[in-house]
Order: structure tokens, then C-alpha cells, then sequence
């Protein structure tokens, strides 16, 4: 194998290969003497076709399939001679070789941008705040309301009145597409709580005021992201005939509640809710100083990123940022920029990701950080029992398909070297207020 390096410019590589014609042709024609052994032909015993016959026959497969492998063996021996490690997948085209003559060169040309050399930065001096916030009697309380709001019961109310807040309105209703009604849009009997979640916005809201024996027209408009292809983003109007009213009756907040919930008593109810909360506020408190690292850390990423990992990066991000546009749900900071400054400043955003990915995966290639099977059947665990009643086929789904179980290695990985860093650096905890620990810190790019 003879190899020319063509191109070195930056993080860019380029060669040229070739592999002698003798070569190809030995393993062109060990491969057809492998294929003869299995082939049968009348007139001739198991393994003793010619040579010339199994050529004619299966010629132009094997020739295919040699000149794949011949050229996957000497791109793998070109890294590992010249040690290097390419960004992304190496870009390959075909020069000569692919006549099956036996006298011609393989040729090819292979360019790629390699992985920049990144030095172990110092992370001793990596200075953390870690905020934390406990779970008050405030946070208990109002989660027990919560949860006595939806163990409540409603009795009907039989005087005639005007529906009010937290009142159930018992509707019949027909929803029209240009006045015409549409499937899926017609029930009877239907409850509607007033200021309530589960219907379209606006739904419930236009049903307030409205007494038992009212009707009334309104109109609503679907939103974007909902289920119905043929219904979203349109506007629709729903014929409400108003036919009973029911009123909540407050549960009392008691160890009778904790029974009926399957708890010994209140002060389990509440045990459990503070040990919940505390969880949420630990995620939260993680969420923080994990921000805080990358942001120190981003700032010890001098390397220059392979362009083609930052195409690729920016790519996922702008179609995300693409679709939020045409659904009016972009962030307030971004509604007002053109689309070279959004495009920009994604980008910039798109690099620091590649760059900070890159900085941890040699962090943890330099300290052995891997990820173990068990860590890996515990994820894919995790992920199964998202999907209550399909969690075999949720695990038949990763067998089968390895690369979608290495997807979740990626973010194991990535949390593990972040242990692993805030370990080496100096955390001062600092007491906070749920509320301060749940504030979204200003994005740096």
C-alpha cells in the first residue's frame, strides 16, 4: 500500500492510496475459490467448479465486495499508521481499480478533519457553587391542597345559576369547520370544568356565566402541535347547549384523606411529599452546577472544532429553531433578530456544544471513565418503563438494535465526567429558596 498525504490544513486531511493490482487479485481470487466451494452446478461435484465458471457467474459480486474491503482495510491501516482519530466519518471516491482485469491499481482518494489535539486542563482551580433548598412546611402544604383538590367530589347544584370558577358544567356540544361539523367533534354529557385543564384554550373559559338550559356559540382555535393533522392551527366554533352545573365540595385535609389514599395516615402523605420535593430540588440543584462546570469549562476549550461536527450540530439545532419559528413559539430574545443573527449566534451555540463535547470525552478517555454494561442495562430499564405495558418490546427494540442503545451511553457518559470533575473542584453549597433555585440562568455562548 502506498499512501500521499495531498491535503493538511488545520484539522483537514487529505491522501491519495493505492494497493498494487497483484494484491487485489490475490484476494479477488481467494474470495471466488471461497464462493466456488459452496456452489453447486449440474454436472459437477460439491466445490469442484471451475474457476472461470464461478467467475462468470458471481464475478462482479465478488469484485464489489473485495474492492469495499480493500479499501476499508487500507483507510483503517492509513489511521493507525499515521495515528489519526477523524472527526467524522472519512469522505471516500474511487479513482481506479474498479475494472476487474487484474492489472489495474486500486486508487482512491480519502479526505477527513481529525480530532483536534486537546490538553488536559487544570482543573484544580475550578471554583462551584452548589444551591440548595429544603422542602418547607409552605411547599408541603400547598402540594397536600393539590392533592386534596383532585380527590374532591361534586355534587349537583340545583338552583339556576351562572357557572363560576371551579364549577363543572355538564355541555352538549357540536364542533364546525366552516360550519360544517367535523368527526370527533360532537359528545353528549359532557363535564367542563370552569378554569379546569383538558379542553382546547378558550374552551372552558367562553363556557363561564353560562346557567343550565343556555346555549351558546364559540369559537376556538386548535393549537399547532395537536393531535388531529386536519384540526390543528384551524379555528373552529362549538355549538354549547348548557344542561346541568355541578359544585366541588372540599375534602377535608385529615388522616381519613392519607386512608383513602392508601397511606396509615397524614404524616406518611407527608413524609412522602417532602421526600419528593427534596428529589426535584436535588435534579434542580444538579441542573445548576452542571451549567455552572460547562460555563467554566468552556472557557479551557482553546481548540479549534472540526467544522464538520459544527455543520452537523447547527444543523439539529436551526431545524428545531426552524420549527418553532413556523409554529410562533420562538423565545422572546430571538423574536426580534433576522435570520442571520439567529443563524449566528446558533452556530456559535453549536460550537461551544462540539467543543465542550469533545473537551470531556478526552477527560474521560484520559482518566478511564467508561460506562458499564450494567449502567447500560439500567438506562435501557429506565427507558422501558416510560412506555407502561410495552416494556418488552421496549427491550426487544435495543437488542435488536444496538445503535439505538449506544444513543444512551452518550449522556451516562457525559454525567459521569462531571462527577468526576466537580469531585476535583472547590463546592461552597449555598442555601437558596425553591424559587431562586428553579430561576433559568442567563444562556452563554
Amino acid at each position: 500500500m502506498q499512501v500521499t498525504e495531498t491535503l493538511s490544513d488545520g484539522l483537514k486531511r487529505g491522501f491519495t492510496v493505492t494497493v498494487p493490482a497483484g494484491e487485489l487479485e490475490s484476494k479477488r481470487t481467494a474470495r471466488l475459490k471461497e464462493v466456488g466451494q459452496s456452489m453447486t452446478l449440474p454436472g459437477f461435484r460439491p466445490g469442484k467448479v471451475p474457476l472461470s465458471l464461478v467467475k462468470q457467474r458471481h464475478g462482479a459480486a465478488v469484485q464489489g465486495e473485495v474492492l469495499e474491503q480493500a479499501v476499508s482495510d487500507a483507510t483503517r491501516a492509513l489511521l493507525e499508521e499515521r495515528n489519526l482519530r477523524p472527526a467524522l466519518q472519512p469522505r471516500v471516491d474511487l479513482v481506479s481499480g474498479a475494472e476487474p482485469d487484474g492489472k489495474t491499481d486500486l486508487e482512491f482518494k480519502v479526505e477527513m478533519e481529525v480530532l483536534p489535539e486537546i490538553a488536559q486542563p487544570d482543573l484544580s482551580d475550578l471554583t462551584l457553587t452548589r444551591l440548595k433548598a429544603t422542602a418547607d412546611a409552605e411547599t408541603v402544604d400547598k402540594a397536600l391542597k393539590d392533592i386534596a383538590s383532585r380527590q374532591r367530589n361534586f355534587v349537583t347544584v340545583e338552583e339556576i345559576r351562572p357557572a363560576a370558577q371551579g364549577d363543572i358544567v355538564v355541555v352538549d356540544f357540536v364542533g364546525k369547520l366552516d360550519g360544517v361539523p367535523f368527526e370527533g367533534g360532537t359528545a353528549d354529557d359532557v363535564n367542563v370544568e370552569i378554569g379546569g385543564t383538558g379542553f382546547i384554550p378558550g374552551f372552558a373559559e367562553q363556557i363561564e356565566g353560562l346557567s343550565p338550559g343556555e346555549e351558546k356559540v364559540i369559537t376556538v382555535t386548535f393549537p399547532a402541535d395537536y393531535s388531529a393533522e386536519n384540526l390543528a392551527g384551524k379555528e373552529a366554533t362549538f355549538d354549547i347547549k348548557a344542561k346541568g352545573l355541578k359544585r366541588p365540595v372540599d375534602v377535608e385535609i385529615d388522616d381519613e384523606l392519607a386512608k383513602k389514599m392508601g397511606f396509615e395516615g397524614l404524616e406518611k402523605v407527608r413524609e412522602l411529599i417532602t421526600k419528593q420535593v427534596e428529589q426535584e430540588y436535588e435534579q434542580l440543584s444538579r441542573l445548576r452546577i452542571k451549567r455552572e462546570l460547562l460555563d467554566a469549562l468552556a472557557g479551557k476549550t482553546d481548540f479549534e472544532a472540526p467544522q464538520g461536527m459544527v455543520d452537523a450540530e447547527f444543523g439539529q439545532i436551526w431545524q428545531r429553531v426552524e420549527a418553532d419559528r413556523k409554529e410562533g413559539q420562538l423565545d422572546e430574545e430571538d423574536e426580534g433578530k433576522d435570520e442571520e443573527t439567529l443563524r449566528a449566534d446558533y452556530r456559535k451555540i453549536a460550537e461551544r456544544r462540539v467543543k465542550l463535547g469533545l473537551l470531556l470525552a478526552e477527560i474521560g478517555r484520559a482518566n478511564a471513565i467508561t460506562v458499564s454494561q450494567d449502567e447500560m442495562l439500567q438506562a435501557i430499564r429506565a427507558e422501558a418503563m416510560r412506555y407502561q405495558g410495552q416494556e418488552q418490546a421496549v427491550f426487544d427494540f435495543f437488542r435488536k438494535n444496538p445503535q439505538a442503545a449506544e444513543s444512551l451511553r452518550g449522556p451516562i457518559f457525559e454525567n459521569k465526567v462531571v462527577d468526576y470533575v466537580i469531585e476535583l473542584a472547590t463546592v461552597t453549597d449555598k442555601d437558596v429558596t425553591p424559587e431562586e433555585l428553579a430561576e433559568i440562568p442567563p444562556a452563554d455562548l
